[in-house]
């Protein structure tokens, strides 16, 4: 199935990187690919305490090159459905990391499913998830 647009989450991006085939598949059906403000941080933050600073610096500006790649800012819009995670997220007693609920506010802001490794986005019945199973 060809998701038209589909939002990566850090460890979807790591996948992709390590040529998860589903992932990759599911990128090259994608009519648009986006980066939320918080993945590119959480990437940034990891590439400079790696030792392959530059070359991963290199290859996530060669990605963003693609017309079909968008990164996208945090807005107002952002802000009110990052509230309304949370408050659904606190009232079930399900919490999940900081930057995963602006991930997720995201996703839900620009329509978009979002594409990811971790099982806790499936906590949110608001969004269109699809979990990628890796080993390894």
């Amino acid at each position: 199935m060809a998701l038209k647009i589909v939002l990566l989450d850090t460890s979807a991006y790591t996948a992709f990187k390590r040529g998860v085939p589903q992932v990759v598949e599911i990128l090259r059906m994608a009519s648009t690919i986006l980066l939320p403000a918080t993945v590119l941080g959480e990437l940034l933050t990891g590439f400079k305490v790696g030792s392959q600073t530059e070359k991963n610096r290199r290859e996530l500006l060669e990605f963003q090159q693609s017309p079909r790649v968008r990164s996208v800012a945090v807005t107002q819009e952002t802000a009110e459905r990052y509230a309304h995670i949370y408050q659904f997220l606190r009232k079930s007693g399900r919490p999940i990391p900081t930057n995963d609920l602006w991930i997720g506010a995201s996703t839900m802001e620009h329509g978009a499913t979002l594409l990811t490794t971790d099982g806790h986005f499936r906590n949110l019945p608001q969004l269109l998830v699809e979990q990628i199973n890796v080993q390894g």
